[in-house]
Order: C-alpha cells, then sequence, then structure tokens
C-alpha cells in the first residue's frame, strides 16, 4: 500500500507580513544588513583618510550630500530599532541570578540601557564634544 506523499505549498515572499510577531523579526534581522552596510561606508571613510586630505575631503561631501545624510538617518533608526530589540530579548537569553534569586528583567533592561548611554557619553567626551 503507498500513500500519496505531503506537498507543502511554496511560501509566498510576504509570508511575514502576516503576524506582527513575523515583521518585527524580519525587521530586525533587515537592520543588521544596514548597519553592516554603514560600517563598511566608515571603513570606506577611514580608507580615504588614509589616502590624502583631497580624498577625505571628497568622501566628506559624498557623506553629506542628500543620498549620504538620508542613508544615514536611516542607518540610525535601523540601529535604535536593533539595538532596542535585542535590549528587550537579553532577559530570555541571558537570565541572571544572583544569591540564587533571579534578577528580574526590567532590571537587565535598565542595566544594559543604562551601560549603553554611559559608553555613549564616553565615546562623545573622548571625540571632543562640547
Amino acid at each position: 500500500m503507498t500513500r500519496r506523499p505531503y506537498l507543502q505549498k511554496p511560501q509566498r515572499f510576504g509570508w511575514w507580513f502576516r503576524q506582527a510577531r513575523y515583521t518585527r523579526y524580519m525587521l530586525r534581522e533587515v537592520s543588521s544588513l544596514f548597519i553592516g552596510a554603514y560600517t563598511l561606508v566608515l571603513i570606506v571613510g577611514l580608507y580615504r583618510l588614509s589616502q590624502s586630505q583631497v580624498a577625505y575631503e571628497s568622501f566628506l561631501a559624498n557623506a553629506m550630500g542628500t543620498f549620504g545624510m538620508l542613508f544615514a538617518i536611516v542607518a540610525l533608526c535601523f540601529a535604535i530599532y536593533h539595538t532596542y530589540t535585542w535590549f528587550v530579548v537579553t532577559p530570555k537569553a541571558m537570565p541572571i541570578a544572583i544569591a540564587g534569586k533571579r534578577l528580574p528583567g526590567a532590571a537587565i533592561i535598565a542595566g544594559h540601557w543604562a551601560g549603553f548611554f554611559i559608553a555613549s557619553a564616553l565615546v562623545w567626551w573622548l571625540a571632543g564634544g562640547n
């Protein structure tokens, strides 16, 4: 006796639009592409800086153009979203116990945000921020 094989229907491209949690997950995954692309832009800037002052000024002119500023704003928005979503997931992925008692998730998230703002302020201060 033979059975008919199970044939799964092919998924459409927009399967992740059906549920909000899938959409949030896919946005977080796409955000890493923008963060990676912006990292490459910064590496190109360092390379141009090593070449000459004229090359670096040309890079800055392109980065300060309409497309460069728009890309930087989109990358910043995705970086903030990526940071937020990973900080929210952290208590589930890294539960912390102190003296046998589990630390509340809100405390872990608050600690991450505090560290984020302290590190950002330190980098801003070291860069010569006023």
